[in-house]
């Protein structure tokens, strides 16, 4: 099992994500419903749960195995979303994937930045990986500015990534090596020391995005 473990940065904590958590998570997801549904990922089957408990045990046993870390994020210790390191691998691969979501009103007090710097330090310096994702659709304009700020690198798009709100979204690709932020993520955005530009997205790759994929069937 990978430690979860408890960091702060100012008014932003990120901690292991508890069962006691499920009463703050369920009023967090239903009184922020109209402000998450546009981007929260859906089942392509149709089928919906609502278990929040059941849910935060499925991430807990995925911690327990070492392939997850799921964090609360607290503001002035008042909890105002999840922030989930998933897919870890290990050995020649040594990557993972960042996911997020904070509620409306904690929205403009650079939550969301300070938790994504926290955990990947975290994944760096004391896991051991080497390379950390954030896949973000191209309509996300908030999430579009926290890889701005942290540095992260634009890597391209993906189309029909992931299902989103009811249907397979496009999505631009972002990503860190360790050896980018030796200094660490937090540390070199705070100190205003991120490359100019680094996790702008090209015009073209939004040209690209602004198109859509052709499914229609080919006729032979």
């Amino acid at each position: 099992m990978t430690t979860i473990p408890t960091l702060s940065h100012g008014r932003v904590t990120i901690r292991p994500l508890r069962l006691r958590d499920t009463r703050d998570l369920d009023v967090a997801l239903a009184s922020n419903r109209s402000w998450l549904r546009t981007w929260e990922a859906t089942n392509p089957s149709g089928h919906v749960s609502t278990d929040v408990r059941g849910s935060i045990r499925a991430l807990q046993a995925n911690a327990r195995a070492g392939l997850g870390l799921p964090f609360a994020m607290e503001l002035d210790g008042r909890f105002v979303g999840q922030l989930n390191v998933s897919g870890i691998s290990y050995g020649s691969l040594a990557s993972a994937s960042i996911g997020y979501w904070v509620v409306e009103d904690a929205a403009g007090h650079n939550v969301t930045p300070i938790a994504v710097a926290m955990a990947v330090d975290h994944c760096f310096r004391v896991v051991g990986i080497h390379r950390i994702e954030i896949c973000i659709r191209p309509e996300n304009a908030p999430s579009l500015r926290v890889v701005e700020k942290l540095g992260f690198r634009y890597e391209g798009l993906r189309r029909r990534y992931i299902h989103i709100n009811g249907d397979w979204r496009d999505h631009f690709c972002f990503a860190l090596v360790a050896e980018e932020v030796r200094e660490g993520v937090l540390d070199r955005w705070v100190a205003g020391r991120v490359p100019a530009g680094v996790g702008s997205v090209p015009l073209a790759a939004r040209d690209e995005a602004a198109m859509p994929l052709d499914t229609r069937p080919r006729i032979q």
